[in-house]
């Protein structure tokens, strides 16, 4: 009998329905490089200098953004008048090494000259409101970091400009691809602290009333780019969020600007950052806005060793990027230190963010499905979408969790052309990687006695036969569809 199964094969397959067969097809990838919008940061001159060694390792480059350099004054009417060519001109350069910024704005920096090239700790408010005769601003000396000035948040043109500058912020750049993530706070840095000075809310701090309505109108305003504000916004002493529902609800990630550090953990000493990690929100707000910051500066060799595969502190880069859910983190000063190379930042970087893996992939000749999978820490942020020939899904792989699954369909059959990843936030120069190793199903004859109750068995108008007769001919594909003579 068995003689005979070719040509029964081929005068059954003759009698088979014009159904489209949806077959297994073979599909191999590989992730060799970190993702866009995720993995190890180096700041923009670093970046430039390192570019030989490190630019294909990292994806991402951070900058401090000053209000005062893109704002030229107000209208009459109370429409800021912006010239946007400086922020321009830092998201070209960092764009030109086939990167993405990282933009964090801000009023105070202790000691810094940035604003006019010479005073120290000048604040980066707008000289239209620094002008007007209701503005003063305080100062203090702080003790190890230098001069500082401080916005005057009595002011209501400085609380309305701070509210209206993200609008036309984010109006101007929410679909530009240079732009990854905008980090906000108020205090030093923006980080939501103030230290070496007595904070005194509504004169050198805003109000907690007036920071709930500004996060309020965060997520509101910069629904199209991923935001978020510092773990000390966690802090009851500084900022209403933790005791807040309505502010925990809202979308905004997070940054740590030490991360890592000697005491960083509960169990080493206080754990002061884990703590707000935890009181943020850090069970699942990584779920829906991103985990970011910097490494530790605490000492000057904390950046440096981070990346040893040993460890630092008791603790590894690897397994604090996963406790976290990291998807990047500043680390612009390990290139000085021995653990610092290129291929140690690309697979520091691998440990971060997002790694999507098909696990299966089928057409029926006019669609392809696939079976996806996130093998990463953290959720991609941004919409991206899996495509033949230009023909997407209409299912965005945004918020897909580490150990999920998802079927993705895309409405065009796949021929010789490889399903490819596409997004609207990415650089031309920016690829999406997959990792893949699905077989091709072959065509293939067996006898029904071989056949077991798992492996569905069909008549050839569809209907399922339950049990097929011992030694009957079952034709199948190996996929979807099996048909029996």
């Amino acid at each position: 009998m068995k003689k005979l199964l070719i040509p029964i094969l081929v005068s059954v397959m003759a009698a088979l329905p014009a159904v489209a067969e949806t077959r297994d097809v073979a599909l191999h990838s590989e992730i060799t490089k970190p993702q866009p919008m995720t993995g190890l940061v180096l700041w923009p001159d670093q970046a430039r200098d390192l570019n030989a060694s490190h630019g294909a390792s990292i994806q991402l480059e951070f900058s401090y953004c000053l209000p005062c350099k893109v704002v030229t004054g107000c209208a009459p009417d109370g429409t800021i008048q912006y010239d946007w060519a400086w922020f321009d001109n830092i998201l070209a350069d960092v764009a030109s090494r086939g990167h993405q910024l990282i933009a964090r704005f801000r009023y105070e920096y202790p000691n810094s000259k940035d604003v006019d090239g010479k005073t120290a700790g000048m604040t980066a408010v707008p000289q239209y409101i620094k002008d007007r005769d209701d503005y003063h601003e305080t100062y203090n000396k702080v003790k190890g970091d230098g001069p500082t000035y401080y916005a005057d948040w009595s002011n209501a043109e400085l609380k309305r400009f701070t509210k209206q500058f993200y609008t036309d912020f984010a109006a101007r750049y929410a679909s530009d691809p240079r732009l990854a993530f905008v980090e906000v706070g108020f205090g030093h840095w923006s980080e939501y602290h103030i230290y070496g000075t007595t904070l005194k809310f509504g004169t050198n701090f805003p109000t907690k009333e007036y920071q709930k309505e500004f996060l309020t109108h965060m997520e509101t305003v910069m629904a199209g780019i991923p935001w978020g504000v510092s773990i000390d916004a966690a802090d009851d002493e500084y900022s209403p969020v933790a005791g807040d529902g309505s502010l925990m609800a809202l979308g905004f990630g997070c940054f740590d600007d030490s991360f890592m550090h000697k005491d960083h953990e509960i169990g080493s000493a206080d754990g002061y950052n884990e703590r707000n990690w935890i009181a943020i929100g850090s069970d699942t707000r990584w779920q829906r806005g991103f985990a970011g910051g910097e490494v530790s500066y605490y000492t000057d060799n904390d950046q440096k060793n981070f990346l040893n595969p040993a460890g630092m502190y008791g603790h590894t880069w690897e397994e604090q990027a996963a406790k976290y859910h990291i998807t990047f983190m500043i680390a612009n000063d390990a290139p000085e230190g021995k653990y610092g190379t290129g291929e140690r930042f690309r697979s520091a970087s691998l440990a971060t963010g997002y790694r999507f893996e098909v696990k299966k992939c089928t057409t029926d000749g006019t669609s392809t499905d696939l079976l996806v999978t996130n093998m990463g820490v953290a959720p991609i942020y941004r919409d991206a979408y899996f495509a033949i020939g230009g023909v997407r899904s209409a299912t965005s792989l945004r918020g897909l969790l580490p150990g999920e699954e998802q079927w993705i369909t895309i409405p065009c059959g796949m021929t010789d052309t490889k399903p490819v990843i596409e997004s609207d936030h990415i650089l031309p120069s920016q690829e999406i990687q997959y990792a893949a190793d699905c077989t091709e199903s072959a065509l293939g004859i067996v006898e029904a006695d071989q056949t077991t109750t798992t492996s569905p068995v069909y008549d050839l108008t569809g209907r399922r036969i339950t049990t097929p007769s011992a030694g009957q001919i079952i034709i199948t594909d190996g996929a979807k569809k099996i048909y029996r003579n």
